[in-house]
């Protein structure tokens, strides 16, 4: 069976939480453990989870990471190399495997890209997994419709985004589908034609 995402909003800035799961091997992936344990719980239910995924550094993307880490300890906790202190001063969780550009996570028998997006923070990190042949990535706050994430107009920070999101996102995959850290979800070809419109504006 293929890989399956759930997904559900909690927090006072609508952040989204991400469920994947492969139903052959029960290896759970779980992005971004905001906010609101219990609901993080309720989504995740009974069973273990191999993959505690945080995107980035931000608040707002780690309220829930202590208790979601406490109640799972068989869960290897990951993050972008270049976040993981600030994740682990702010939240006492040890990250278990800091993550790179070009890395890979399996979960069962698929294998999942892991994309660094430096800018919005120097670790960003998004992960793309292929479910039902269609590439779905999570992007945590670093790509959105209608644009990359904030950089605080901060034009050396915006270059580096921009570049990566091209070069690692755009210019990789043909289409697919993106479920940004908040609001809804898009797809890389409804957002292409607006590259050049980003450039020129910056953020």
């Amino acid at each position: 069976m293929a890989l399956s995402v759930q997904h559900r909003s909690v927090g006072p800035m609508d952040n989204t939480v991400y469920l994947v799961t492969d139903h052959d091997s029960g290896d759970r992936l779980l992005i971004d453990a905001a906010a609101e344990p219990d609901a993080i719980a309720s989504l995740l239910g009974d069973g273990p989870v191999r993959w505690l995924l945080t995107t980035h550094s931000h608040h707002d993307h780690i309220g829930a990471l202590a208790a979601v880490a406490a109640a799972h300890p068989e869960a290897t906790v990951l993050a972008g190399d270049a976040d993981a202190d600030a994740i682990t001063a702010a939240t006492g969780v040890r990250i278990g495997r800091r993550l790179h550009d070009g890395d890979t996570l399996a979960l069962g028998e698929h294998t999942l890209d892991v994309i660094g997006l430096r800018g919005h923070t120097p670790g960003s990190v998004a992960v793309a997994a292929e479910i039902d042949g269609v590439v779905n990535l999570f992007t945590g706050d670093s790509l959105f419709p209608g644009g990359v994430g904030n950089t605080d107009h901060d034009p050396g920070r915006f270059a580096s985004l921009l570049g990566d999101v091209v070069a690692r996102v755009f210019d990789r995959y043909d289409d697919a589908v993106v479920w940004p850290g908040h609001g809804r979800p898009t797809t890389l070809g409804v957002e292409r034609p607006h590259l050049g419109e980003w450039r020129a504006r910056g953020w």
